[in-house]
């Protein structure tokens, strides 16, 4: 069972500090205010995620200081930021990392956007024995290093498109076939991200005890998948799933389209990426996307409550809807908050413990790590394009509709 957050109700003013390399916080609580740290990027390639991710922490923060702070040792504190820019760069992120750390004195650490800069922070704040959550680094090599001080609250990239194997077995349940019947074709780029999905979809097939007929490794930058889709002509899978980022996805939907390939189930990543609604328009729908998060999800917690009170929230503080980099990082500083006030102290291997023993519900989704530090209680969200609109679909108990399956062959649309 999953303790929703119990927020203290006691008023704390809103404190939230930006800073440049100057004027810097120097302890991890400074009088009434935990010290907590992020190197983020406000400049270079990954700015715009970069905002996102800023902006989900402050919008936490905002709010567990509008509700009472955080109680620990009997007082309550409020909670502030120091934000560096790491410039979309892993070694000035790292040195970063490092000055907030030895020369600012920050105990407490929030991630940075991206897999590339968290593997870089990650060996800094493992060296200094200083616990790291965060939101936006979900390359699964992050945890296979033994970090003691890593914890992320989203699902690793492994997960990504596991769920559409656990839905499809779900379907011939309920339809009163054996999951060991579906047939599964799998065509990913070759690259570090589409072989961890790869990977994760074998692992659930073979749980499942489904037979994969069809395993592709496909180009970098996958422009035509005439190959493989003459396969699943010839071998008719019940499951396709494609992985090769936005070009890919793009590809996918519109050779599926021109080719008139029909298979009963098709999942991708990189849906709105690829705007593939935009570009394709009907063709796209009945596609089943991957998402770490959504806003019509039914996960709810103490500060935010379900996820569309979230997002109206967020809407309302910045002027537009919260994409999932906004919502995971929101939902780190939650767990920040529940580690600290159960853990009742400010000693970082106390904290390291608490964050370990980490079982919570929050507006993001169920949080629970593994010993690895990765989340192993919210799967990845599937949204179905349903008349060019993206509906949640699963994982079925929190979805916001129903599944169209099997997907409409394109002589009947």
């Amino acid at each position: 069972m999953f303790a929703r957050l119990k927020p203290c109700l006691v008023p704390v003013t809103v404190a939230v500090l930006a800073t440049s390399l100057s004027g810097a916080a120097h302890a991890k609580v400074d009088g009434d205010t935990i010290v907590l740290g992020a190197a983020l990027s406000f400049t270079g390639k990954y700015k715009t995620n970069g905002k996102h991710t800023k902006n989900g922490y402050d919008l936490a923060v905002k709010r567990v200081n509008e509700m009472g702070g955080v109680k620990v040792g009997g007082k309550s504190y409020k909670l502030k930021v120091v934000y560096y820019d790491d410039e979309s760069t892993p070694a000035r992120g790292a040195q970063l990392v490092e000055r907030l750390i030895k020369q600012d004195g920050v105990k407490f650490m929030l991630g940075p956007y991206s897999s590339g800069l968290t593997k870089a922070m990650a060996p800094v704040t493992e060296k200094y024995k200083i616990p790291m959550v965060e939101g936006n680094g979900a390359s699964r090599s992050l945890f296979n290093k033994g970090y003691k001080y890593l914890f992320a609250v989203l699902s690793t990239s492994e997960q990504y498109l596991a769920e559409a194997v656990n839905l499809a077995a779900e379907q011939a349940k309920a339809a009163g076939t054996s999951p060991s019947a579906i047939k599964v074709a799998l065509a990913v780029e070759n690259d570090p991200f589409s072989q961890d999905i790869r990977a994760g979809v074998l692992d659930d097939a073979k749980r499942h005890g489904m037979n994969v007929v069809i395993d592709d490794k496909l180009p970098k930058e996958l422009n035509d998948m005439t190959v493989t889709l003459t396969k699943i002509k010839a071998l008719k899978p019940d499951l396709l799933i494609v992985s090769g980022h936005s070009k890919g996805a793009a590809t996918a939907v519109r050779q599926m389209s021109e080719q008139k390939v029909d298979v009963p189930m098709f999942a991708i990543t990189h849906c709105e990426a690829a705007d593939v609604v935009g570009k394709y328009g009907g063709a796209a729908d009945y596609t089943l996307c991957a998402t770490q998060w959504a806003e019509t999800m039914t996960y709810k917690d103490g500060y935010f409550g379900a996820a569309p009170e979230y997002a109206k929230l967020f809407e309302q503080t910045y002027g537009y809807v919260p994409p999932y980099q906004a919502a995971e990082s929101t939902a780190s500083v939650l767990v920040w908050v529940d580690a600290l006030q159960r853990a009742n102290s400010f000693d970082t291997d106390k904290l390291r413990d608490a964050l370990s023993a980490t079982e919570m519900e929050t507006f993001y989704g169920n949080i629970k790590f593994d010993e690895t530090g990765k989340n192993i209680a919210k799967p990845m969200v599937l949204r179905q394009i349903q008349g060019g609109q993206y509906k949640v679909v699963a994982p079925t108990k929190w979805a916001s509709d129903k599944l169209i399956h099997p997907r409409p062959k394109w002589s009947e649309r």
